[in-house]
């Protein structure tokens, strides 16, 4: 798995071992990317559900302005902080300023909501919790989110989330059993 495109283009993101994170594909990432266009530049992000910082660092890569990045694995805190570090030298070779980045290692539910309020939300939950915690997570987006805020949800192509008090505006992604990413902004 490696950074897409922006200034850490080929940057390879470090997985912990096992099943414990199930990392974006690169051609979603891609794709959502894609959509986002300028969106991306100067954004502030929220990262929730983090794994290795993929939407993260990619979103950094392609010229965020900088974000939070949620997990609660400390094994996988520990892959995340090394790919924050490799993605960050890579882009300060280009770059003369350094980017405001935070790790919490919490619940996404009980983490702390970071001021400024954020621009993009990547959220990208373990596929087997989504139907238990998807409105939860929308609560508490509605909680601190501005009417601006996108908020880009991974989920398996046979989900349709139907969050109360958000629109779904975009689909991108194959469907069936393959990732997809939902777009969603406040209703």
């Amino acid at each position: 798995m490696r950074i897409s495109g922006g200034a850490a283009r080929g940057i390879t993101l470090k997985v912990p071992p096992g099943d414990s994170v199930r990392p974006a594909t690169d051609s979603l990432r891609q794709a959502v990317f894609s959509s986002l266009g300028e969106r991306t530049v100067n954004a502030r992000f929220l990262d929730w559900f983090a794994g290795s910082g993929s939407y993260g660092l990619e979103a950094l890569s392609r010229g965020a302005w900088g974000g939070t990045f949620v997990e609660k694995n400390p094994l996988t805190v520990t892959c995340l902080k090394e790919n924050i570090a490799a993605v960050q030298k890579s882009i300060l070779q280009s770059l003369t300023r350094e980017f405001p980045l935070q790790v919490v290692e919490n619940d996404v539910l009980a983490a702390d909501v970071p001021s400024p309020a954020p621009d993009l939300v990547f959220v990208d939950p373990p596929y087997e919790i989504i139907l238990d915690v998807a409105d939860l997570i929308f609560s508490r987006l509605a909680q601190f989110a501005t009417p601006d805020v996108i908020v880009i949800f991974e989920l398996p192509g046979q989900l349709d989330l139907k969050p109360a008090g958000w629109q779904g505006f975009k689909r991108l992604g194959k469907g069936g059993r393959q990732p997809t990413a939902g777009f969603f902004r406040r209703a």
